[in-house]
């Protein structure tokens, strides 16, 4: 069976731009105008969404499209298999599903039921750029759960660019032209998937990294491109709900996102590199770096505080301390989102997806095309055996090393953990599942050891930085509270060698 695709760039914008990115003269030409509603269906037990498929049937007035999708993972860039037939009503037909996955999912006593509908108003043209045809969608609407509540809805306003013929990287120069007079985002979501987030009450909240699944017999460059991917929609969620809440764990799960993508071009290396690559990695460190002040502040004033006040209860210093801190990690959040909300960042974004999915790295002549198009599997296991060697070197006596050669070995634990769950799909069979997750949880162990190492190393860093000027009982309050991190630092370095120790034992699973 041939599966059909379609290659979809989505931009979220704001609702009072509407009228702006109607008229703008890049999407100039008459547009077709269509009324909308797109209504979601799954059994009891979500049985399609949790096997990564929606089904749903749009009407157009007495006309009705059901469409099978398999679930999107990309950022902004949208490729994924679809199926659909017209069919003669509203309700969905069972009949042409046994040409799809889903038919070993469904059986003719399978129940559907409607779970939310996308009601939009939708302008849709289609422009050329050189030899490239797009087609240009702009939605404006809301998702509602069919239940109804009063606090189960979500506005829609989106625009679409999909590739009728020629090339991705048309669809993103059109988009950072039009960037540079409408703020436009990439949407990393599909309707289907912000339905059931709202569904969850889990629409513009943190969101830990998804498993991600790579196909064993793909190549080494499509895996960079799926990896990227997914640490792009890892990052944008909770770029959402850190712009709408503040919220803590979305900044670390921010930062996360990021450290993963850092590490996964650190792991492919001279695979990635073209004449592009070096500037985008520079800009990615140099936008970020301010997340770190904010995070590092988070976890001194939620984790290493209280932990000192339940030892020091009657120290008054530690409440002025705790006020002071709590004011530079106001002005240090103003600065995240004043990077978030800059056109600089978003124009970064688009130009990272850019290169991911259509840089220079990805040209049939560039210099590394032989390992780029070889097996994914060959690759990881090359690349894993090396970190692991390296990490190995770096560790021995670890009890014995200075802060920063500790440091170098929590970078290479690091990457080697990102590697191992970058990499673990591809080594689906029992045996090596099994040895993944035993290699994963002792490598977790090490970190967790050199995590509590550095938090001490980063504690004496802000409290020397940012207690200038504060008041001299919250000097000292610092004092005492990084002398007292400190006796922790004999027990957390035996920690860390035993834990060392015993990850080099385990049997690597790509082996």
């Amino acid at each position: 069976m041939t599966t059909p695709r379609e290659t979809e760039l989505k931009l979220e914008f704001e609702a009072s731009d509407l009228a702006t990115l109607s008229g703008h003269p890049l999407l100039g030409g008459s547009a077709a105008e269509e009324r909308l509603t797109s209504v979601y269906f799954d059994t009891e037990d979500r049985r399609l969404s949790e096997a990564g498929y929606t089904l749903r049937v749009r009407s157009n007035g007495a006309r009705h499209i059901q469409t099978v999708k398999a679930a999107g993972t990309g950022a902004g860039l949208f490729e994924r298999p679809e199926w659909e037939w017209v069919i003669k009503g509203a309700e969905p037909d069972l009949t042409p599903l046994c040409d799809t996955p889903v038919a070993d999912l469904l059986d003719r006593k399978s129940t559907l039921k409607p779970l939310f509908s996308a009601a939009v108003e939708r302008s849709v043209r289609a422009i050329d750029r050189g030899d490239t045809r797009i087609e240009v969608a702009l939605d404006r609407g809301r998702i509602t759960a069919i239940d109804g509540a009063i606090d189960r809805v979500a506005p829609i306003n989106e625009l679409e660019l999909e590739l009728k013929g020629g090339t991705a990287a048309d669809l993103f120069a059109l988009a950072r032209d039009l960037n540079a007079s409408v703020p436009l985002r990439l949407g990393v979501m599909t309707k289907a998937e912000r339905g059931f987030a709202l569904l969850a009450g889990r629409l513009d909240r943190f969101s830990k990294a998804e498993p991600l699944r790579l196909d064993p017999a793909m190549s080494a460059g499509a895996a960079l491109q799926a990896i990227a991917q997914a640490c792009l929609r890892h990052m944008r969620r909770n770029e959402e709900a850190l712009l709408a809440h503040r919220e803590v764990e979305a900044l670390h799960q921010l930062r996360v996102s990021l450290r993963r993508l850092r590490s996964a071009f650190s792991l492919f290396g001279d695979l990635v590199d073209d004449a592009r690559s070096p500037g985008l990695r520079a800009e990615l460190k140099r936008l970020s770096e301010p997340f770190g002040v904010a995070r590092n502040l988070d976890v001194f004033l939620r984790s290493t505080l209280p932990a000192e006040r339940e030892r020091r209860p009657d120290e008054a210093g530690l409440l002025n301390l705790e006020k002071h801190l709590e004011g530079e990690r106001t002005k240090a959040y103003d600065a995240v989102v004043a990077i978030l909300r800059s056109a600089e960042w978003r124009l970064f974004l688009l130009d990272l997806v850019a290169w991911v999915d259509a840089g220079p790295w990805l040209a049939p002549d560039a210099p590394q095309a032989d390992r780029r198009d070889g097996p994914a599997r060959a690759f990881a296991a090359e690349e894993l055996e090396r970190r692991r060697r390296k990490l190995k070197k770096r560790g021995r006596g670890l009890d014995e090393l200075d802060p920063e050669a500790r440091h170098q070995v929590r970078i290479a634990a690091k990457k080697l953990r990102y590697g191992a769950e970058f990499f673990g799909s591809l080594y689906p069979k029992p045996k090596a599942a099994k040895r993944h997750k035993v290699f994963v949880g002792a490598l977790s162990d090490l970190q967790d050891c050199l995590g509590d190492l550095n938090d001490i190393s980063t504690a004496h860093r802000l409290t020397e930085d940012l207690t200038r000027g504060a008041p001299d009982s919250a000097i000292f309050a610092a004092g005492l509270t990084t002398a007292d991190m400190e006796e922790r630092t004999a027990r957390l370095l035996a920690a860390a060698a035993k834990a060392h120790a015993a990850l080099i034992d385990v049997r690597p699973f790509w082996r």
